[in-house]
């Protein structure tokens, strides 16, 4: 059976960390289309810092934004805080109970925040203001169909389908209807077409395709509604066009791929067919630096703000 997530992320970071200063050896400022004196992109803001006071940030894991541009995060405290898109704190509230682990995922779904309360089997619906709508969260701890593991994302396709992510012991995807129903799955443990290792964060696109970030075998695999493999690409690696650790994605309105490596400390554009256009971030502490990065968003002004985990502060990028 697979670890914890909060004891397996410390063993990828612990692991992952003189990979990543490879990588910023390695990649320096000719890797992408970005430079600055550090060799990477000079952020135009950087906010947060470490600390458990409203505001403070305590290795953040999760993000998400809304269409007014404000931005939700969840930290390994269970505390969730809504700040705007210059990181002025709003508002926060816990999870409801937080002592066997943390959320990992997060999604504004129809004007409500759905978030993937991975060690207890279920997701949390929340109004934006931090009402837990007990009657629409669900899930039950179990392998079967509707039963939930360890939860680490949710998205929603144009029919109003709802996509659950897991991984440990189940490492699969699950379908559930708009009444909440379930409707299929796809998916097992390991590192054939169409297995998970860990599938960490998905994206719905325009054409109703599901992209996963399946984080374990450093790939993007995408797949129909009815969870049919479409295409996948990715390798584990530190070159352009190599991945580590990919735990977020984001398509941009160019249909540009923005990967968020928590293994390389980096972000990395693709096209669709993961080509790659360019890398930007090494390990470190500096404006522009990354440590273990988890998400990754753009709000309605197309800046793209990463959530810098290991610094405990999120960074906006015009890019």
């Amino acid at each position: 059976m697979s670890i914890p997530s909060d004891a397996a992320d410390h063993r990828i970071s612990r692991r992952t960390m003189l990979r990543g200063a490879l990588a910023a050896a390695t990649l320096g400022p000719a890797a992408g289309c970005f430079s600055s004196a550090s060799g990477s992109p000079r952020p135009e803001k950087v906010w947060g810092e470490r600390g458990l006071k409203p505001g403070q940030l305590q290795k953040p894991r999760a993000m998400c934004i809304d269409p007014d541009d404000l931005i939700y995060l969840v930290d390994i405290t269970a505390r969730i805080q809504v700040f705007d898109r210059d990181g002025k704190f709003l508002r926060g509230w816990r999870t409801p109970k937080s002592k066997d682990g943390r959320p990992t995922g997060m999604s504004f779904i129809d004007g409500k925040l759905y978030v993937a309360d991975t060690h207890y089997f279920r997701v949390l619906v929340y109004t934006p203001d931090g009402k837990l709508l007990e009657e629409e969260s669900f899930g039950e701890e179990g392998d079967g169909p509707g039963q939930l593991g360890w939860t680490t994302d949710i998205v929603r396709d144009s029919a109003g389908n709802l996509y659950v992510s897991e991984y440990g012991q189940h490492d699969r995807i699950q379908k559930f209807a708009p009444d909440g129903s379930f409707v299929l799955q796809w998916g097992t443990h390991g590192n054939e077409a169409g297995h998970f290792l860990r599938p960490q964060n998905m994206w719905v696109d325009a054409q109703d395709r599901i992209w996963v970030c399946d984080a374990g075998n450093h790939r993007l695999q995408v797949f129909d509604t009815n969870g049919e493999q479409l295409f996948e690409w990715g390798e584990e690696g530190i070159e352009p066009g190599q991945l580590s650790y990919p735990y977020c994605m984001w398509i941009d309105s160019q249909d540009h791929v923005l990967v968020c490596e928590y293994g390389n400390s980096r972000v990395q554009k693709f096209t669709t067919e993961g080509e790659s256009l360019a890398t930007w971030g090494s390990q470190g502490r500096q404006p522009g630096q990354l440590h273990n990065p988890w998400a990754i968003v753009q709000d309605s002004k197309r800046k793209t703000i990463v959530l810098d985990t290991y610094n405990h502060r999120v960074q906006r990028f015009s890019i």
